[in-house]
């Protein structure tokens, strides 16, 4: 239970029957703090003053820093971690905590310094004063990050932290629906993120908005820190939408604050309506006033700049504080907020409590609910992977649902979902379960429960890779997100992939469709530089196998990277087999011999779908020209950056002179580290609209141009004209 608030709280709320919060005074009225706060207890007026006058000063102490947005959230924070949250600072990774998101993360020392008020450890005053300092050890980033106790989501990019709060609900619903019984809830906390007006313009919020609704999501409360200020002045200048009607049309129960500067009631009740509210996620729309108290309240300019010495001067003098004395948290609000350790503790001894009772009655479930909350994956997963696949050609998006879906089906850790392509990804196990609301039904009559564990995320890209971050937040290991869709649309999805490498979150992403042999969709379709990007990005496992065999050590490597985000990497057109040179337990390695021969005269890379093609080069070009060719499957980079320097010279041999030609319809950058040319595309162009094998050949990658072309390169190599260190593209 949220811990009881206090008796002037409790008594006659201010719902009106339409169901809309109404407070005691209109925002209109609030011309100045004074009168707006006339109604506050003083014990809550001191609260507010001190919070507010803190989080100047901490700008202030360096001239930078966010500190309109902060200032005007204050009471918001006040109802949240004073009477509403359950959470434990003792205990922060407390697994039935409620999840607080701060998606509008430049406001960042609201939390921070509701974190120190309420006693997380980590958060001392010294730390706090880090913000925007020069210290290497600062517990205060200019935006949330993960790694902090007391954090949930790293959210940078605005919007992220919508479609992380959607996550983390559909996790918390999934894990209760899979593992509460009657009498035990052992999975029952709340979602609540904090937005402003700018994350309601990114399209990744209004996507994971979207779907929330339609999931009926109702442990999850969105709240909107509404002061009416972006960056460039007043959100007028670019939205003039009802906002409220737009939640409403989502799906979403909707209340108004008017004046959340000052209105700890009206926002406690509307809070605790939504924590009790079933059957819909909840909106509260709480205009606030940016900057508060401050010169600039109500400005664009108060939104990312510190107000001066004279301004925070000014306003401590019109709070009745000291305008000398900084940083000051009076002893009596140390008290108010004392409570919340206590509450915390009995919060989390109430749960383990309940465990304990759960696991009399249900020792079974208990079992597997503690191995799930440890991240381990329960049974033995790598022998549900096929031994040996059908010797016929095989699309390696088929390969993967030949390995994937037995564990799939089997191991209950994976939520696995698509955006809208479930015909073309293979990722549908017999006797699947979709996750859906237990009373929506479809036309279509795919129906589910929040059981079930498969996610149809809609033509929504962007947030599915966002939520499923989300989702692997909520504790990590204990569910492992999969996603799916076509190879290009995750350029859609980049900036979440992107967020969840930055997090270290394990999720698995299934791409397909990844070459110009897709073919007729033409060249929006055609990923012809989108591997660059993923190969790049810093700790992300981009692996594009080349059979099924390839396929089942891609799998077996981004199920046990479990601090990394993966990308799998396939085909849409069959690919020939190639076992036993290739081995699973080899594709760890990044890069392996496939075909070894003495005093070689080249060694041709083949990486994904066009490993064929770098075999069957290899013996033209031996059978027909008496060159001694090597062949190195290569499907990971990032795998071959991990190896030993002995091994990567020993798997490449370019020290001994042997020039090493990589073969992939992509563009060549990033290449060059380990080879001496590639047979390529141009940078000049996108794709062609052909059917898959014309459009090899349309680029110069059929069989015989890819010969020429390597024995022009070896000829340019021998008369001087290519030399070793200079790296050449064949388009």
């Amino acid at each position: 239970m949220a811990p009881v608030a206090t008796k002037d709280l409790i008594q006659e709320n201010g719902l009106s029957t339409s169901g809309k919060v109404v407070s005691k005074r209109r925002l209109s009225e609030a011309n100045t703090e004074s009168s707006a706060a006339a109604n506050l207890s003083g014990e809550h007026d001191l609260v507010l003053k001190t919070f507010r006058l803190l989080i100047a000063d901490l700008c202030q102490q360096f001239k930078g820093g966010h500190p309109g947005g902060a200032i005007g959230m204050a009471a918001i924070g006040v109802v949240l971690w004073k009477y509403i949250m359950v959470y434990d600072p003792n205990t922060p990774d407390f697994f039935n905590r409620d999840r607080f998101v701060l998606s509008n993360g430049h406001t960042c020392l609201f939390q921070y310094t509701f974190l120190h008020l309420v006693g997380y450890k980590s958060y001392t005053m010294d730390q706090l004063k880090s913000y925007h300092s020069t210290r290497i050890d600062a517990m205060c980033p200019g935006h949330p990050e993960i790694e902090l106790e007391g954090v949930e989501v790293t959210t940078g990019p605005l919007g992220q932290g919508v479609a992380n709060s959607v996550g983390l609900a559909m996790a918390s619903k999934h894990l209760a629906a899979q593992y509460n019984r009657p009498l035990h809830d052992v999975v029952s906390n709340h979602i609540w993120c904090m937005i402003g007006d700018a994350c309601l313009q990114e399209g990744v919020a209004l996507e994971a908005i979207s779907l929330a609704g339609h999931l009926r999501l109702d442990n999850l409360t969105i709240i909107y820190d509404n002061n009416q200020i972006t960056c460039d002045g007043s959100v007028d200048l670019t939205n003039s939408e009802d906002v409220n009607a737009k939640m409403r049309a989502c799906g979403w129960e909707v209340f108004d604050i008017e004046d959340g500067c000052f209105d700890i009631e009206g926002i406690s009740n509307a809070l605790r309506t939504a924590r009790s509210r079933s059957d819909k996620s909840t909106f509260i729309n709480v205009h606030t006033i940016i900057g508060l108290g401050s010169a600039v309240a109500g400005d664009a300019l108060s939104h990312g700049v510190a107000f001066g010495d004279k301004d925070v001067a000014n306003m401590k003098r019109n709070a009745g504080f000291d305008p000398c004395e900084h940083f000051v948290v009076p002893d009596s609000v140390r008290k108010f907020f004392s409570t919340a350790a206590t509450n915390g503790t009995r919060a989390t001894e109430d749960w383990q409590q309940r465990v304990a009772a759960y696991a009399e009655a249900h020792p079974a479930l208990a079992t597997e609910f503690e191995q799930r909350r440890k991240g381990e994956l329960v049974g033995d997963w790598e022998s549900l992977i096929p031994n040996s696949f059908p010797e016929k050609p095989t699309a390696t998006r088929a390969s993967s649902g030949l390995v994937f879906n037995p564990i799939a089906k089997d191991v209950k850790s994976f939520m696995v979902g698509t955006a809208d392509l479930s015909p073309s990804v293979n990722m549908i196990w017999k006797g699947k379960e979709d996750f859906q609301h237990p009373n929506v039904r479809t036309q279509c009559g795919i129906n589910g429960t929040f059981s079930g564990r498969y996610i149809h995320y809609g033509v929504r890209e962007h947030a599915m890779a966002a939520v499923s971050n989300g989702i692997a937040a909520y504790s990590p290991g204990t569910i492992v997100p999969v996603t799916s869709s076509f190879f290009m649309f995750y350029l859609y999805a980049a900036p979440a992939v992107r967020m969840g490498a930055l997090q270290h979150l394990q999720v698995i992403h299934v791409a397909t469709h990844d070459s110009i042999g897709m073919g007729e969709d033409g060249p929006t379709h055609q990923p012809l530089e989108l591997a660059t990007l993923y190969r790049a990005m810093p700790n992300l496992l981009y692996i594009r196998p080349g059979d099924s065999e390839e396929t089942a050590g891609a799998w077996i490597v981004a199920i046990n990277a479990k601090h990394c985000p993966s990308i799998i990497s396939t085909s849409r057109h069959a690919l020939r087999q190639f076992s036993p040179a290739t081995d699973r337990k080899k594709v760890r390695y990044g890069a392996y011999v496939i075909k070894e021969v003495a005093d070689a005269d080249l060694t041709i890379l083949g990486v994904g779908a066009e490993l064929a093609m770098a075999v069957d080069a290899a013996t033209t070009l031996e059978e027909k020209h008496s060159l001694r060719v090597r062949v190195v499957s290569f499907p990971c980079h990032r795998l071959f950056e991990k190896q030993s320097r002995e091994y990567q010279r020993q798997t490449l041999r370019r020290l001994e002179g042997i020039p090493a030609v990589v073969v992939e319809p992509y563009v060549a950058l990033g290449w060059e580290r380990y080879a001496d040319a590639a047979v390529c595309m141009s940078t000049d162009r996108f794709g062609q609209s052909l059917p898959g094998p014309k459009a090899y050949e349309y680029f110069g990658f059929s069989h015989d141009s890819i010969v020429r072309k390597l024995l022009g390169y070896l000829k340019d190599r021998k008369d001087g004209s290519a030399v070793q260190g200079e790296f050449v593209e064949l388009v």
